[in-house]
């Protein structure tokens, strides 16, 4: 969350029909975090953004890191959380079975609407080229994760490369175990954000006996990809 600007964060409001009519104006809000990467990590970055929020609302902020995307959905969809952080993919998929989200707000990323998808291998490990991920495994995010999983995966299709047919797709579930998978050698390379895996190699959290940033290839950088709005209930 940190590699975001926070007060900008994209945030979807999505009170049940049921809820709106009982409950209109909650003491509190629970607020899920997009579960791209650890939990702990994810909330201690969004401390800045419960700060905000509850000095602005007047409210108490409950941070909420669900396992996975599609639970984060399912929480929305059916009153367990009030407000969720989406990525543009994610936010198709929610809107599919909850219609009645609407943007108002865009996210912004280091002064920026829009961020970038890295495919990542490891120095000196089979995959030097984006053809030589052709028959071997591919480590991928959640599956409704844009810049994990959608953008990336286009990407290789737009290189002849097909999912299940030239390459075998490993779902590792966020980006940060993407990077470590492709460090440890559990999947020869991988995508993720690209200002996610740089937050990692700053932190020095995927280097292990690595000492500096050659640990990695970056094979290829996605073009731009429009961050998700704002949205709330319509009406």
């Amino acid at each position: 969350m940190n590699r975001r600007t926070l007060l900008a964060a994209t945030i979807l409001l999505l009170p049940p029909v049921a809820a709106l009519a009982q409950k209109r104006d909650p003491a509190k809000l629970r607020v899920a975090l997009l579960p791209d990467e650890n939990a702990a990590t994810l909330i201690q970055n969004a401390q800045p953004l419960k700060a905000y929020l509850e000095g602005a609302l007047k409210k108490d902020i409950e941070l909420v890191v669900t396992t996975d995307y599609s639970s984060m959905i399912e929480a929305m969809r059916f009153g367990r959380i009030e407000i969720a952080y989406f990525g543009p993919f994610s936010y198709v998929l929610a809107k599919s079975k909850a219609q009645g989200i609407e943007p108002f707000a865009v996210g912004i990323e280091r002064g920026s609407p829009t961020y970038n998808s890295v495919v990542v291998a490891h120095v000196g490990g089979p995959v030097a080229a984006l053809a030589d991920i052709r028959g071997r495994d591919f480590g991928f995010g959640d599956q409704a994760s844009t810049s994990s999983h959608l953008i990336p995966r286009a990407l290789l299709l737009k290189n002849g490369l097909d999912a299940g047919k030239d390459y075998r797709p490993v779902h590792l579930g966020t980006h940060d175990a993407v990077a470590r998978a492709v460090q440890n050698g559990q999947v020869p390379a991988g995508a993720l954000s690209k200002a996610i895996f740089e937050t990692l190699l700053e932190r020095k959290i995927v280097h292990g006996v690595a000492t500096d940033d050659k640990a990695y290839d970056v094979l290829r950088e996605t073009a731009k990809i429009l961050d998700l709005d704002l949205s709330k209930l319509r009406g």
